[in-house]
């Protein structure tokens, strides 16, 4: 089995894993009521979605 020869520093193992993170939700604001909401979702806040009302709003 192979072993390493020498310690790996901590910053060689975190360059190494710089790419293993969590990335943020595309949010974007509504323009309708200009609430965030996910991006090609209905919206949650008003129901509207590409300009048509697809479920009732909750008020």
């Amino acid at each position: 089995m192979a072993v390493p020869k020498k310690k790996t520093s901590k910053s060689r193992r975190d360059k190494r894993r710089t790419h293993q993170k969590l990335t943020l939700p595309g949010m974007v604001e509504c323009p309708r009521c200009h609430e965030p909401k996910l991006a090609h979702r209905v919206c949650p806040n008003c129901g509207y979605y590409k300009g048509r009302q697809v479920i009732a709003a909750e008020e």
